[in-house]
């Protein structure tokens, strides 16, 4: 039976979402898809995630939508006179484990009424879900958790992505529903290929994933 994908997805913007594909690419000798690209086409997640990449296993899957304007998807499509649609997205073919990242945060908007937990039950998903300690993110964190949970999208497992403190990680575990695992990455002080493949995340792949 061929693996569910997995959909990497945060809290927000600027968590870490791409170190965290990287990382999981680079451990399952996963496959990599980035459906959406809005803005910073120079040096594209799918070029960042290349770069920290050790194994030779991984292919990079292109991009269905390249959009020059950074900003949300919607309307970087919208500035290049496109529409984003569920029709124009489909599995790249692999029989290894793919790993998705998205835009963005869960209700970021594809189209005005097209949003990223569409697309992620479109593909029929599991969630990793990445969470970034700064003020708010306890609430931007289970709210996150409870969209998931009333969407019925399934949550695979919850990484808690850089240094936490002990008020907030202890609030943020104790809310991770039962039965879904969790696991801590450390702050990188470099990000290479050399500090991805070496990253000490206690993440249990083989049982988990």
């Amino acid at each position: 039976m061929q693996t569910k994908p997995l959909f990497v997805t945060g809290i927000g913007t600027y968590v870490g979402k791409t170190i965290v594909s990287a990382v999981l690419c680079e451990q399952l000798k996963a496959d990599y898809w980035k459906p959406v690209q809005s803005g910073d086409l120079d040096n594209t997640d799918s070029d960042q995630v290349k770069k920290m990449l050790s194994n030779t296993r991984t292919v990079i899957h292109p991009e269905t939508f390249r959009l020059d304007l950074a900003a949300s998807p919607h309307q970087s499509a919208k500035a290049q006179g496109l529409e984003i649609t569920p029709a124009a997205f489909s599995l790249p073919q692999t029989e290894n484990q793919l790993l998705v990242e998205g835009a963005g945060g869960l209700f970021v908007p594809l189209s005005t009424s097209f949003l990223m937990t569409d697309l992620i039950r479109q593909l029929g998903a599991e969630v990793v879900l990445v969470v970034r300690n700064y003020l708010g993110c306890i609430n931007h964190t289970l709210l996150s958790l409870q969209t998931l949970a009333g969407l019925q999208i399934p949550l695979k497992h919850v990484i808690l992505n850089g240094d936490f403190n002990t008020d907030t990680r202890d609030v943020i575990i104790h809310h991770i529903p039962e039965g879904v695992t969790w696991s801590e990455l450390p702050e990188l002080s470099t990000l290479n290929r050399w500090s991805v493949a070496e990253a000490p995340v206690q993440i249990p792949l083989q049982s988990t994933f």
